[in-house]
């Protein structure tokens, strides 16, 4: 993404968790630490499943009542039901605010610009009351903007940002691992640690106990992840649960389809090494892995 450019997200929901126990409830659900958020930070997380299975991700950006979750729109008002299951005599408030806020992405170039204008080196920062802070999943996917919609064009208008489509930036996902479309197509699919959530910073292995924390340490202690969602490629469409195969092998399953798609793969038996250079085949049609630049083998 060039400089003064400016993505809109429209596929994005806004919840906010405010209330006297907004940071204790929390605390106890997500991956990571909520001690981390704060006005100058702000973190990727996630909800998994009891088992320790992919189920939610999102930000978490502070506010002065609580905590803004950035999340995807299509699990949102799933989301907003798990929050409330978990409840119980919290006192806290869920609300639903996509509504009136956006989410903008911008370059880690332009951010940088706008700290030295107000003089801040912090993560997160607050610019003509909007939130922006660096994706921390990625150096090359930039900087959010969190804004009311009725202020996010003054904004776009005072930083000089031309509204551009997401293609770029799509590809810049794909290309370093993080799906960014279709993702509800990973829920109950793949454990957290196979969905990359540890190299995309969204887990805390210090913190104290969340949902699906005994199942993610002991598979971290005893190095037992098998297999890896990876970027892969393909001339021809894919579907859903296609096995890919090596020699005959199957080493993978597609798990997103359509333009930017992912595969969950087996790091042994064959060893990752032996194929992840190669064609691999999903019927007929020749398929390659994009090997993301957090991956380590």
């Amino acid at each position: 993404m060039e400089k003064n450019q400016i993505i809109v997200l429209e596929d994005r929901g806004l919840i906010a968790i405010e209330g006297p126990d907004a940071k204790n409830f929390l605390q106890n659900i997500i991956s990571n630490d909520i001690d981390k958020v704060s006005k100058s930070s702000s973190i990727f997380s996630g909800i998994f499943t009891p088992q320790g299975k992919y189920l939610y991700e999102f930000f978490i950006i502070k506010n002065s009542k609580g905590f803004f979750l950035d999340c995807d729109s299509t699990f949102k008002e799933e989301l907003i039901k798990t929050l409330s299951k978990y409840k119980l005599r919290s006192k806290v408030e869920i609300k639903d605010l996509s509504s009136s806020y956006v989410i903008g992405v911008t370059s880690a170039e332009k951010f940088k610009e706008i700290q030295n204008e107000i003089t801040s080196k912090e993560q997160t920062i607050l610019y003509r009351e909007s939130s922006f802070f660096l994706d921390t999943r990625s150096t090359k996917l930039g900087a959010r903007i969190l804004s009311s919609l009725e202020k996010l064009h003054l904004t776009i208008k005072k930083l000089g940002l031309k509204i551009v489509d997401k293609s770029n930036y799509l590809k810049t996902a794909h290309v370093e691992g993080i799906p960014i479309q279709r993702i509800k197509n990973l829920q109950d699919s793949l454990f957290s640690l196979e969905s990359n959530f540890e190299e995309l910073n969204a887990i805390d292995f210090k913190k104290g106990c969340y949902v699906g924390q005994e199942n993610t340490a002991r598979m971290k202690l005893k190095n037992k992840v098998r297999r890896k969602l990876m970027p892969i490629i393909s001339k021809t469409t894919l579907k859903i649960l296609d096995e890919i195969k090596f020699k005959e092998q199957v080493v993978g399953k597609v798990l997103i389809d359509g333009a930017y798609s992912f595969a969950l793969i087996k790091l042994f038996d064959p060893n990752f090494s032996e194929f992840y250079k190669e064609d691999l085949k999903v019927n007929e049609t020749n398929v390659r892995i994009l090997v993301p630049s957090h991956f380590k083998f």
